[in-house]
């Protein structure tokens, strides 16, 4: 961000992250629920699990799609278009799901209405800042991101135990209401740029993105990444919900707990995504990322086994892992912008998105089939099911530093960051 441009270019950003925050509050709007809808509806933990990743592959579904679209007909107007569709489909859900089926197929075309604050989102920055300030201003937008999770679990916790579960949802649904309204002030003065085809534009581009090595290491780094994310973001109200019950607490009380607590996580990993951003636009982007994964993931392999500790404790712990998991996010985003053409970025981030939120999707759902099976073999044993559960989520995400790593020592990782890797 230049100083000729700064400002005009940092109210737009700053009103660009308030609509994305609103947006994303109803992203974990059920994770907060999910300890008192589980008993009532007398789900499973791998079908309440399972209702979260039906968001997921809806949500990985729209941004698959969304990337095209906005390639073929400008990120301004897929972006609008997405957000009005999400602020309906959202109030849908918290009026009707009353079931495991129902939450399921509503919850999942929430997500498949949502992907289009995201990555059009993300390419309406590249095009706007350039390399050597892009990593901190996707980062704000990805802090944002957390801010509306926050902002959610705070509500939820406060509210749920006066208006009820379902009153909580309605609230929460009323975010992506906000959110639309948001974007249309945001972008009334954005053009909506449509990247002109090359003569010799091949008519499919995903073969281009596939064969493109570089890119496609930091596909697969991410996808990595989400699955420890996505299954961090979808489980840990639950988590402290359920330390608050060993330490005694009630049900009702656990829920507000474990949702106040996630909050206060999600608070940190704002810090995380600015944090990041700026390192990566300092320092190199596979330093940072390699830095932010390898102490994530430390985190996550310890952190299950921690679920008796003393709640003001587990907080610290899972705030400081909060802030290095999300820390790398911005990072994955910003790279794909620097090793692929503008013309086919739109399809980069569908490709991305099929692979990274296939992962994540499936994520929250076999850390829940870890809870079941540990908890049928061990049934008293509550450390055990959280600590293998937990590390579910860290072993596959070992992957990433790996890919991150490959990408390090090819030539082509001198494009990031202004050569800086």
């Amino acid at each position: 961000m230049n100083d000729t441009h700064r400002g005009k270019d940092l109210p737009w950003l700053l009103w660009l992250c308030a609509s994305r925050a609103s947006f994303t509050i109803i992203f974990t709007a059920y994770s907060a629920v999910m300890p008192l809808i589980t008993p009532e509806w007398g789900l499973s933990a791998s079908q309440a699990g399972l209702i979260q990743s039906s968001w997921h592959f809806g949500y990985l579904f729209s941004l698959f799609t969304i990337g095209f679209l906005a390639d073929r007909y400008g990120a301004r107007r897929v972006f609008l278009a997405s957000s009005i569709a999400a602020s309906i489909t959202a109030m849908i859900f918290a009026l009707f799901a009353h079931d495991f089926y129902s939450a399921a197929i509503l919850y999942g075309l929430t997500g498949l209405f949502s992907g289009g604050s995201y990555t059009p989102g993300l390419t309406l920055i590249s095009e706007r800042f350039h390399s050597s300030s892009r990593g901190r201003s996707m980062g704000f937008y990805l802090a944002a991101a957390s801010a509306g999770y926050a902002i959610s679990l705070i509500m939820t916790g406060a509210a749920a135990p006066f208006i009820g579960w379902r009153g909580a949802l309605i609230l929460n649904a009323a975010g992506p209401v906000l959110g639309a309204l948001l974007a249309i002030y945001a972008l009334r003065h954005t053009p909506n740029v449509i990247h002109p085809a090359a003569v010799d534009q091949p008519a499919n581009p995903i073969p281009v993105v596939l064969k493109n090595k570089p890119a496609m290491l930091v596909t697969w780094a991410y996808s990595f990444h989400s699955w420890e994310l996505l299954g961090l973001k979808a489980w840990l109200p639950a988590f402290f919900a359920a330390s608050a019950a060993l330490s005694g607490s009630t049900l009702l009380q656990a829920a507000s707990l474990g949702a106040g607590l996630t909050a206060i996580t999600y608070i940190t990993s704002m810090g995380g995504s600015i944090a990041g951003g700026w390192l990566s636009d300092r320092y190199g982007r596979t330093a940072t990322i390699l830095i932010m994964s390898i102490s994530s993931l430390s985190l996550c392999f310890a952190l299950g086994w921690m679920v008796q500790l003393p709640l003001w404790l587990l907080v610290i712990i899972a705030s400081i892992h909060s802030f290095l998991a999300i820390g790398d996010s911005s990072v994955y985003s910003t790279a794909v912008t620097e090793l692929v053409p503008p013309r086919y970025l739109g399809a980069a981030y569908s490709v991305r998105s099929v692979i990274g939120f296939s992962a994540g999707a499936f994520s929250p759902w076999v850390f829940g089939l870890v809870l079941d099976a540990t908890r049928a073999a061990h049934p008293d044993a509550e450390v055990l099911a959280w600590g293998l559960a937990w590390c579910s989520l860290g072993a596959a995400a070992l992957f990433g530093p790996l890919a991150t790593w490959r990408l390090r020592r090819m030539p082509e990782s001198r494009q990031l960051a202004n050569g800086k890797r």
